[in-house]
């Protein structure tokens, strides 16, 4: 139990209230309002099971690079609290659910399960070669709405399915914009380490600018959502209520001023993410 518990705090479990609320938006907007339980309930594992190979992925290939930041150095595996093979036997686990979750759902959703895990499993080796490191890890969160909706439907390529794609690029733009915001705590690092994030090439400043023109496309994409689907007034509201969320990120964080990265990167998102859920799931039933 302490090696789960150890696992847990390793991929950080919780975290996955960031990017649930956005495969049951995709499930939602399928499914025209709620999907049947059988869908509800392959979807959260699928989502659940996705998350943790790859954070489980992310750990397994920054776990040298790690043990040398600062920041990161008390991580469950470099502390010696969990060990490397612990953590393979619990990634290949979340493959096997994952794969057996996606055949639950449909022959497409299981057709397109290889092409998932090769942004699972891969994004956490892009910052080594480019400073778009940050989107790519946006579009692999991207793949939730999009799965949940092929899980629902089962298609994403006709032009029904324009709304899906949509909250892919409104996803990757979401999480790429505050995984910017996030990356300027390990800008020297990153130097010395020769990674190429953003911060480390151009500074915080220009990162959190370009953070604020992604949070920017991201608010368009949602209200392009709402059109085409042809979403109320409650969903509005809602997006109003999120683009305010933002605004109020932005302004915690400069600079030369990181000290409330936490409040905006975990307390801020987990609302923004909830909010936008509910707002169109009342929208789409009201």
């Amino acid at each position: 139990m302490k090696q789960v518990r150890a696992f847990l705090d390793l991929i950080k479990f919780e975290h996955t209230i960031f990017a649930l609320p956005f495969a049951y938006l995709g499930m939602v907007l399928a499914a025209g309002g709620l999907p049947t339980l059988h869908q509800f309930i392959w979807i959260t594992v699928a989502m659940a099971a996705a998350r943790t190979f790859g954070m489980s992925m992310n750990r397994l290939a920054d776990r040298h690079i790690d043990a040398r930041n600062p920041r990161t150095a008390s991580r469950p595996i470099q502390s010696g609290k969990i060990s490397v093979w612990t953590v393979v036997i619990g990634t290949l686990i979340s493959i096997l659910i994952l794969a057996f979750a996606a055949w639950q759902l449909n022959p497409l959703t299981l057709l397109l399960l290889p092409g998932a895990l090769v942004f699972l499993a891969g994004y956490a080796y892009t910052k080594r070669f480019t400073w778009l490191s940050h989107f790519i890890l946006g579009f692999t969160d991207g793949l939730a709405p999009i799965g949940a909706w092929a899980g629902v439907r089962g298609s994403v390529f006709t032009a029904q399915d324009l709304p899906a794609w949509l909250l892919l690029f409104a996803v990757t733009f979401w999480i790429g914009g505050f995984d910017l915001i996030y990356a300027c705590q390990d800008t020297e690092f990153d130097r010395t380490e020769h990674l190429h994030s953003t911060p480390a090439r151009w500074g915080n400043a220009v990162a959190l600018r370009l953070a604020q023109i992604s949070h920017a496309i991201t608010v368009a994409l949602l209200a392009g959502t709402g059109i085409v689907m042809g979403l109320g007034l409650i969903f509005w509201i809602g997006l109003a209520i999120v683009t305010a969320l933002l605004i109020y990120e932005h302004s915690l964080v400069k600079p030369n001023d990181l000290s409330k990265i936490n409040v905006a990167f975990f307390n801020v998102n987990g609302y923004i993410s909830i909010t936008i859920f509910v707002a169109t799931l009342a929208a789409i039933l009201m």
